[in-house]
Parts: structure tokens; sequence; C-alpha cells
């Protein structure tokens, strides 16, 4: 084992000091050996190759916290890792690539159609829901705790689309706005008060009949930070202005019936078989 100082390591793994330092604070990157005396830092050459891959993972701007995971996994595995990042990189890449495209049409005043529209008629349904104010990661993350519950509590299906999971956004969820979204599952309506006793972490409901205007969504589309979702809901708002259907009658808003994500997912559930999604608007 051969020690360098802090400095020394800086030069030969092309990181900064400053930097070096912030890895060690953030358990990223740790020196071999802290002085006690001093408190000066002193790396292991052996540490190199580990600082460059750092470094290289920051040029592709993974966040610390992922590239701290990636370290402690084998180099296969952290190469299957990186490989599933880039793709879900290069996916969101393309779907901003489409979003630019069509802004730049419209400012020029040139049509992008970018979904085909189709309506559909929604029954009254009984609903079992989870409802939070959330940032876009923890839209997500309430998804999966939805699902989670669902997938304990092995609850009864409805069949087809008008059975099948989805997600209504009240509101603009960004970096600046926290939404709520709501998660919700329809369930028989026979069963849904006995349902309800028996996840209480959930809210039961009813949504009254309606229509709705929907685009069906590109697989992946819950990995491009809602992108396509924005793309689906101009044209969606495009498609409303062609058929003269104003604010009154198309719900955009969450004083009405909220937009929303329908997922329908096919068995088994692998990263290559996707859950079919479309992006729906309910009509009042």
């Amino acid at each position: 084992m051969e020690e360098v100082s802090i400095g020394e390591f800086a030069r030969r793994s092309l990181l900064s000091v400053k930097a070096l330092r912030l890895y060690d604070e953030l358990g990223v990157l740790k020196p071999a050996r802290v002085d006690d005396a001093s408190g000066y830092r002193f790396y292991d050459l052996d540490q190199l190759a580990d600082a460059r891959l750092v470094a290289m993972l920051r040029q592709l701007e993974f966040p610390l916290a992922t590239i701290k995971e990636l370290l402690a996994c084998s180099p296969v595995d952290a190469a299957d890792r990186i490989a599933e990042e880039w793709q879900q990189t290069e996916a969101a890449h393309e779907s901003r690539r489409d979003l630019a495209t069509y802004l730049v049409n419209q400012l020029r005043g040139e049509r992008s159609i970018m979904y085909e529209v189709a309506t559909r008629e929604v029954p009254e349904r009984s609903l079992l829901c989870l409802k939070r104010n959330v940032d876009p990661p923890g839209a997500w993350a309430l998804g999966k705790k939805f699902v989670a519950i669902l997938r304990e509590r092995s609850l009864p299906k409805l069949g087809g689309r008008e059975g099948a999971m989805f997600s209504i956004y009240w509101s603009e969820v960004s970096a600046d706005s926290d939404g709520p979204v709501e998660w919700c599952r329809p369930v028989p309506e026979k069963d849904a008060s006995a349902l309800a006793l028996l996840c209480p972490e959930l809210n039961l409901r009813t949504e009254p009949a309606h229509r709705e205007a929907y685009v069906a969504l590109p697989d992946g589309a819950g990995d491009d930070g809602g992108v396509q979702v924005q793309l689906a809901s101009e044209a969606l708002r495009a498609w409303a202005e062609k058929h003269s259907i104003g604010p009154g009658s198309l719900s955009f808003s969450p004083e009405e019936l909220g937009v929303r994500i329908t997922y329908l997912a096919s068995e088994p559930g692998t990263k290559t078989n996707a859950p079919y999604c479309d992006f729906a608007v309910p009509f009042v």
C-alpha cells in the first residue's frame, strides 16, 4: 500500500482537493487514513481507479448518491446499473427534444401532431386511493408505496381498463409545484366498504361516470420527468380547441376531475414488459 497526501492524490486523479473533501464528507470516496493529530487526509494509490470512475460518472451527471451505490457494487453489477441509468437518460433526452421541437413549431405558428386523441366512456367506480403532496421523485415513491399496499392485501380486481390502477395529478408536479397526486385502484362496489376496512391507510370514494379524452403514452414515459405527459397534455388541449370543447367541458383543473395516467399492466411484469399507459382528461 502506498499512501499519498490529498494534494498529490488530487493531482494524480484530476479531482480537485475541494471535490475530494466533499466526497469524503458524503461517504462517496473516503481517504485510506486521516491523521489524528493534524486531520490531514491520506489516500492509497489503489483508490485511483475509484477516483477516476467517480470523475467519469460525474461527467455523465450521475448524482453522488448513485455513484456511492455504484462504488459498492461488483464491476459487473455496476456496469449493468450504468447501462440502465444511461438508457433512461437517453430516453429522457429524446423526450425533451420532442418537447423542444413542439415548442419551436408552436412559436413559429406551425402545428405539430404528437399524439392521436381518442375518447372513451368510464362508468361510476368505487376507488381506494392514496393522496399526497409530492415532488417529482415523490410521485413515484408514492406509487411504489401504493402498489406495495395492494400487493400485501391481495385485493380483488375489476377486469379490463376500467379496473386498471391510475394516478391523478390534481395540479402540476415539478420543482415548483407539489400536486397533490392521488393513486387510485378501482374495486368491486359490493366489496368496497369491507376492503376499505382492510386498508385503513387508503381512502374510499366514488368517482362519477364520465367521458375521457386520452392518448397512449410511449414505453418509459414515466422515466422522462413528465415530458411525454406534457406533450400529451398539449395534444389534448389542441384536440379540445379543434372540437370547440371549452374549459367548462374538458377538465384541466383540480376543481373538476383531474388529469390522470392509467396503468394497464401486462403479466408477468418485467423490465422489458412495461405496463400500457395512457394520459387522460375527463369530460365533466
